[in-house]
C-alpha cells in the first residue's frame, strides 16, 4: 500500500470511530467510491488497534478503576464503581458479540456492506439522533448509569452492525433517548466502545493470522500510529464542541451524505 492510502484509511477510521457517523461506512465507501484496494485484514486490525489505545489513554482513570474492579467482579462482588463499571462494560457488550457472531457466520455482514445500505443508515440514523438528541432529557450523568440502561444501549450498539448506523451515534442516541446529558452519554459510548472494538479486533487478528501477512507489518505499524493520532484528536475535539454544540452538526452530514449516496446507488 501506499503511505496516503496508509494515511486515509487510518485518518478515516480515527476520526470517524468515536463521531457519530460511521467508521465502518467511510471505510467500506473508500473502495467503492474511490476504487482503491481493499486495505486487508491486517490493516483493519492495526487501524483498530490504533483506535483502542486512543480511548483507552483518553478515559484512563475509568479504565483503570474498571481493570482493578475485574478482580473483585471475578470473585463475584460488585461492591466497587470500578467492578460495577466493569460489570456493566460487560453486560453491555454481550449483545453485539452473539449477533455480531452469527453475522459473520452466516456471511450476511458481507451482503449489507453496500452503498445503497450505508446512504440508507447513513439518513435514518442521523435523523432518529437528532430527534433523540432534541427531545431527550438531560437528568442523568455516567455516573447514573444502571444495568437496564447498559442493556439497552448494548442492544442499540448490535444495530450498528449495519454499515453506516455509526457505534458511537446509536449508542449515544440511545443514552439520550433514556435521559442522559450529552457528555455522560457520549462518555458512556466512548467507554462501550473498548470491549467492542478489542473483540472485533480480535476476530480480524485471528483471521490475520490464518492467513498470514508477515509483510505488510511495516505498513501496520504506520497506519496503527495514524490512526492512533487521529482518534485522539477526534475524542478531543468531540467533547471540546459538546460543551457549546449539540450533535446536530453531525446529523447534517449524515443526511447530506445519505442523500448524495442514495442518488449514486439508484442512478
Amino acid at each position: 500500500m501506499t503511505l496516503f492510502h496508509l494515511f486515509l484509511v487510518a485518518v478515516i477510521q480515527g476520526i470517524t470511530e468515536f463521531l457519530p457517523i460511521s467508521s465502518s461506512g467511510h471505510l467500506i465507501l473508500l473502495p467503492n467510491l474511490t476504487g482503491m484496494a481493499d486495505q486487508g485484514l491486517l490493516i483493519d486490525v492495526a487501524v483498530h488497534v490504533g483506535t483502542l489505545f486512543a480511548v483507552v489513554i483518553y478515559f484512563w482513570a475509568d479504565v483503570r478503576s474498571a481493570l482493578f474492579g475485574l478482580g473483585r467482579l471475578a470473585r463475584g462482588k460488585v461492591d466497587t464503581e470500578g467492578a460495577r463499571l466493569a460489570w456493566l462494560l460487560i453486560v453491555s457488550t454481550v449483545p453485539v458479540v452473539i449477533i455480531g457472531l452469527i453475522l459473520k457466520v452466516t456471511g450476511l455482514s458481507d451482503a449489507m456492506r453496500s452503498t445503497a445500505v450505508i446512504g440508507w443508515t447513513m439518513l435514518v440514523f442521523g435523523l432518529v439522533l437528532y430527534w433523540a438528541d432534541q427531545k431527550g432529557a438531560e437528568t442523568k450523568t455516567d455516573a447514573d448509569w444502571t444495568l437496564r440502561d447498559a442493556v439497552i444501549m448494548g442492544l442499540w450498539q448490535a444495530v450498528a452492525l449495519i454499515p453506516g448506523t455509526s457505534r458511537s451515534g446509536i449508542t449515544i442516541t440511545a443514552a439520550r433517548q433514556l435521559g442522559y446529558q450529552r457528555t455522560g452519554g457520549a462518555k458512556l459510548s466512548m467507554l462501550m466502545s473498548i470491549p467492542t472494538i478489542a473483540m472485533a479486533g480480535g476476530l480480524l487478528l485471528i483471521d490475520v493470522i490464518a492467513e498470514g501477512h508477515a509483510d505488510q507489518l511495516p505498513d501496520a505499524a504506520i497506519a496503527a500510529a495514524l490512526a492512533f493520532v487521529s482518534a485522539l484528536a477526534a475524542l478531543s475535539l468531540m467533547f471540546r464542541l459538546m460543551k457549546s454544540v449539540s450533535f446536530t452538526p453531525y446529523v447534517i452530514y449524515r443526511v447530506i451524505l445519505g442523500v448524495i449516496l442514495l442518488a449514486v446507488a439508484y442512478s
